[in-house]
């Protein structure tokens, strides 16, 4: 039986609080697998744009380190200099 109720939320991630997993629902993800489908830095695109005020850089970094299962602070330079591209191709 694999329903909804059964489905790990983003808040079982790590770094991922209340405030980011009702943002995250806001954007029309739920759980992890759609937060995986969608990948970081969609999310984060889509979370900036539905609220740009109060989502900062390290949204991104916080999403990214979830889905690898780090907290969001061992995210190394290198890595966000990646996301941050990503985020800025055309």
């Amino acid at each position: 039986m694999n329903s909804v109720a059964n489905r790990p939320s983003p808040l079982s991630l790590p770094g991922i609080g209340p405030k980011t997993t009702m943002w995250l629902a806001d954007i029309g993800v739920h759980d992890v697998d759609s937060l995986r489908a969608v990948g970081a830095v969609e999310a984060y695109r889509r979370l900036r744009m539905a609220s740009p005020q109060r989502v900062s850089l390290n949204a991104l970094w916080a999403l990214h380190a979830a889905l690898l299962g780090v907290p969001w602070t061992s995210i190394d330079d290198a890595t966000k200099q990646q996301l941050l591209d990503r985020l800025n191709a055309p």
